[in-house]
């Protein structure tokens, strides 16, 4: 009888972007938002704010992470360089590297060496960027992709506290804002948990404290410079 697994590693890379973005976007657009409208900024200046501060959420995600995931790419573009340098200038303490790594793992000397030398033969570099520099295709960076997924993603998150504050009245502002952005958190993190295969429970509690922190801060923040302000 055929037996099926499902694993959800394969999902880490576009799925931490994702979450990130999102809940970035729903946090910084909800606190930007409260902390103006807590200053008694008029309800134009408060959209304003929110919209600009999206635009400029988005963008300043897309840059930070195609430079942080585009240096990782190059770090691990280098190592792969390094590796295919010193298979081709010591083959046989490659060899004996890899063997080294299949002992550590539990395989028999004899077995281990077997196995080094058939995965050499198969694909010397494939094999050394797997087990000695633990890179591969669920881990290997694509600064490009972050980059657009975070962004998209930021944006996505952003655009729901500003829904809110465009049909929200500005006496009701902060409170329906704070409740519908942690409510909004609180999902995005139990989705996020559930596509991952996580407990659910844990991750949107994680995410929810998290930005009811943050948002409660920037709200307490924007009334105090308000009052001294006015």
């Amino acid at each position: 009888m055929a037996h099926r697994e499902i694993h959800r590693t394969d999902r880490i890379g576009w799925l931490r972007a994702v979450v990130h973005g999102a809940n970035d976007g729903i946090v910084s657009t909800a606190s930007l938002l409260m902390g103006v409208a807590a200053a008694d900024a008029g309800h134009g200046a408060v959209m304003t704010a929110g919209i600009a501060g999206v635009v400029a959420g988005a963008m300043s995600m897309a840059v930070s992470e195609y430079v942080s995931v585009g240096s990782q790419a190059d770090t691990q573009r280098a190592d792969l360089e390094r590796e295919r340098r010193e298979l081709q200038a010591q083959p046989e303490h490659e060899k004996a590297e890899l063997t080294a790594i299949y002992v550590g793992r539990g395989l028999s000397p004899e077995l281990a060496a077997r196995v080094a030398e058939e995965l050499t033969v198969h694909d010397a570099l494939g094999a050394h960027a797997r087990d000695e520099l633990g890179i591969t295709e669920v881990v290997a960076a694509r600064p490009m992709v972050a980059a657009l997924t975070s962004a998209v993603a930021f944006t996505a998150g952003g655009a729901l506290p500003l829904v809110v504050a465009a049909l929200v009245s500005a006496a009701l502002l902060v409170p329906v804002l704070g409740a519908s952005a942690l409510a909004f958190l609180v999902a995005l993190g139990a989705v996020g948990a559930r596509l991952g295969g996580a407990p659910m429970a844990k991750a949107a509690a994680r995410v929810g404290v998290m930005g009811a922190v943050a948002m409660a801060l920037t709200a307490v923040v924007g009334a105090l410079v308000g009052g001294v302000a006015l």
